[in-house]
């Protein structure tokens, strides 16, 4: 299920920067490469940034897109497996305890990417002389998007309790 068109007005905004950065850094990536590989082939010389600009741009678009996989909902599940084992009424307590287990997770992420970044931050990269935790602050950055995107979805959804097998792309719907 989409949780986009249920967001206010703030959290819809945040989602769509997230998907316009996605959309910008993903033509950056592509570009950089293809004229890297370009100059390369042709030239016979590459642009030695571009190879640390582009593991930034990759890294920083791999946990934002988690987040917008998020706000999405179009993170893979498996449900035919609880449908079948568990009584319905336990479903729902099954969901609500994965929702929170997975918001553990996220806090222990960006815990543990906050204390990464934080170390490494007075290393530089080999070309542009970046700061290495900038490169690590894409874990806490990304998975603190995804956390709010996460806890919105997990309060819609303990709101809204899904009938199984319905029309919804995740396979319920709303009661």
């Amino acid at each position: 299920m989409d949780y986009r068109e249920h967001y206010p007005a703030v959290l819809r905004w945040l989602s769509h920067m997230v998907d316009f950065c996605l959309a910008l850094g993903g033509f950056a990536i592509v570009t950089l490469v293809f004229c890297n590989a370009s100059l390369r082939g042709f030239a016979g010389f590459d642009l030695a940034w571009s190879l640390e600009v582009t593991s930034f741009l990759l890294l920083w678009s791999t946990f934002f897109g988690c987040a917008a996989a998020i706000a999405r909902g179009a993170h893979m599940r498996v449900t035919e497996i609880v449908e079948k084992l568990v009584p319905r009424p336990g479903q729902r307590a099954l969901s609500i305890a994965i929702d929170a287990i997975i918001a553990i997770l996220l806090i222990s992420l960006i815990y543990t990417g906050y204390n990464i970044s934080v170390h490494t931050w007075a290393q530089k990269t080999t070309v542009l002389y970046w700061p290495v935790g900038l490169l690590y602050a894409s874990m806490p950055a990304g998975m603190a998007v995804t956390l709010i995107f996460h806890l919105f979805n997990m309060v819609f959804d303990i709101r809204n309790p899904v009938v199984p097998h319905a029309s919804h792309s995740d396979g319920g719907e709303a009661l």
